[in-house]
């Protein structure tokens, strides 16, 4: 490429930026709509263990069976408890509990965490419908929090999607839970701590700054 057609290229780049920069700032054009009030809820993360090497082996068929019933399933699987899937990163999902916006709705709570238990108690069920496609078992983590939430509207979507440090925070402790675990931050423990039939064990916690550690928490029925 010459010089004089690598500039003119530069130009119509910048001219093509300056368009979209125009348009964001017209709300009318805008794609992503949040809404004006924040909530806290509670949210959790389930995040599939080593699928990267476990897929690496599978013809291309089969890797999109493997998705398929593991994604789908933990979709379903929360979406009876309530909680709505925001979002599909990869082999991670991302949902929230709508009904926990009251942190003293105990029952709410409960059924939040029932629901995170319950993805680990299905994975033999999982495993054995994997296992009649021929594929690999399947591992996985879940981590789950409490705290406020941006919600916003795709136009382009009926999906509503979670935004904020709640969700980044669950997104990084979500590496500490041990595979077909649960772990839980420090907040949601703070409020669900006092429910029976659950026992919560203190891990090492996640530094968040020089001096500061978030705490992290097993949890188990």
């Amino acid at each position: 490429m010459s010089l004089i057609t690598h500039q003119i290229a530069n130009i119509t780049e910048r001219q093509k930026i300056a368009e979209i920069i125009k348009k964001i700032k017209n709300d009318a054009n805008n794609d992503i709509s949040f809404y004006d009030v924040q909530k806290s809820y509670c949210i959790g993360i389930v995040d599939m263990v080593s699928s990267t090497k476990i897929t690496a082996h599978l013809e291309h068929g089969k890797m999109c069976n493997y998705y398929k019933i593991y994604l789908n399933s933990m979709n379903e699987i929360v979406k009876e408890f309530g909680a709505v899937v925001t979002k599909n990163v990869g082999d991670s999902i991302l949902y929230y509990f709508p009904d926990t916006h009251d942190a003293e709705n105990e029952d709410s709570l409960r059924t939040a965490l029932e629901c995170n238990l319950a993805l680990v108690d299905s994975r033999q069920y999982v495993n054995d419908l994997l296992e009649e496609y021929g594929l690999p078992p399947v591992s996985y983590r879940i981590s789950s929090d409490y705290g406020r939430l941006s919600i916003a509207k795709s136009f382009h979507s009926t999906r509503e999607d979670v935004f904020g440090p709640t969700v980044n925070m669950c997104a990084k402790i979500n590496s500490m839970a041990m595979p077909n675990s649960v772990v839980v931050g420090g907040d949601l423990y703070q409020i669900a701590r006092s429910l029976k039939c659950y026992r919560f064990h203190s891990l090492v916690g996640l530094q968040i700054g020089v001096r500061l550690d978030y705490p992290v928490y097993s949890i188990c029925r």
